[in-house]
């Protein structure tokens, strides 16, 4: 299995064994292939988990619900009690707008693994990784990578609170990792004012 999915999988858990409340209901947006719902699955048994992505791979660990890029996600707002997104983010054409999105969806937790950048050579860096390993999926990479912490100021103007960081995740080994572990974050968000039950 690929080395860096376990790596970023390994600190999601971390983030994960310290919530309040064990999710029922979870939504994985961009979900690929599957794999992050798969073991999300296993690590929350009997939780509802929704998968969902803009096209189908060709080989699947768990098949996602298909929506169309650029409208708003086909859920009710407060659907699930967590969502996350794992290297999705800079994808989107606005990445704003799917954090809010996302924490329109979500009432209670949010957790995003993705990149940041604080120097032209990391912008560099990100843009020429991230066309190597997402060409040969026909994935688009615009490059929309979040400047220093400018997403989470984004997510504490509408009231979430970052709660965990792991900052410079270790996601990568050896030279790589060395080079390019600055680049990667994982943070675990929480809406400020939970919403009654």
């Amino acid at each position: 299995m690929n080395p860096y999915r376990q790596r970023v999988w390994q600190q999601m858990r971390m983030l994960l064994d310290g919530l309040d409340v064990t999710p029922s209901v979870i939504l994985d947006f961009g979900s690929g292939d599957g794999w992050f719902s798969l073991k999300m699955g296993e690590y929350y048994p009997g939780a509802e988990i929704t998968s969902i992505d803009i096209k189908k791979r060709e080989k699947l660990f768990l098949e996602p619900l298909l929506y169309e890029p650029g409208r708003p996600l086909p859920f009710e707002a407060a659907s699930f009690e967590l969502t996350y997104a794992v290297d999705v983010l800079h994808h989107c054409n606005s990445p704003e707008y799917y954090l809010d999105e996302l924490v329109r969806v979500s009432r209670r937790y949010l957790l995003i693994k993705d990149h940041s950048w604080r120097s032209k050579w990391g912008f560099w860096a990100l843009a020429v990784l991230d066309e190597l390993g997402n060409r040969r999926f026909g994935i688009p990479s615009p490059q929309h990578y979040q400047y220093s912490s400018q997403w989470t100021e984004h997510l504490k103007a509408r009231g979430w609170i970052l709660r965990q960081l792991i900052d410079q995740c270790p996601c990568h080994s050896g030279v790589l990792g060395a080079m390019t572990n600055r680049l990667q974050y994982l943070a675990l968000y929480e809406r400020g004012e939970p919403r009654r039950e």
